[in-house]
């Protein structure tokens, strides 16, 4: 017999064992039949974790890795995006306060005027003297 029958013939068993716990729930309790059918189930279970195992050997690295590269791409994308809010917040307040400096500086005319009435003050005094 090769794999492939045993594997048929093993699930084929299982679903027998199946009907053979919802018989027990009619004929003798539900009680019995529901833990025979919850054995059953739980063994079947570790049947197709063994039979994927077997089959696939990466099986279950490949879901590990996937669902860490999830996790890991939504953690770096929340503290990249937090980050990146938080350095924006302080670039803007260093615009703001460069922005108050530049105000509180003289105009361009206003430095014109001011050196024009000192060069008039000082040939005024000059010429006084």
């Amino acid at each position: 017999m090769n794999s492939r029958q045993v594997d048929a013939v093993i699930d084929l068993s299982y679903g027998v064992l199946i009907f053979v716990s919802i018989v027990l729930i009619v004929t003798v309790g539900t009680e019995t039949g529901l833990a025979f059918g919850f054995g059953v189930l739980v063994s079947y279970a570790v049947h197709v974790v063994w039979k994927m195992a077997r089959f696939d050997p990466d099986w279950m690295t490949q879901a590990v890795e996937e669902a860490v590269d999830q996790t890991v791409g939504e953690t770096v994308e929340e503290a990249v995006g937090q980050s990146v809010k938080e350095q924006v917040g302080i670039v803007q307040d260093q615009i703001e306060t460069v922005e108050q400096r530049v105000e509180r500086r003289p105009r361009e005319d206003e430095v014109e005027e001011l050196i024009e009435e000192t060069v008039e003050d000082d040939t005024q005094g000059r010429s006084d003297s």
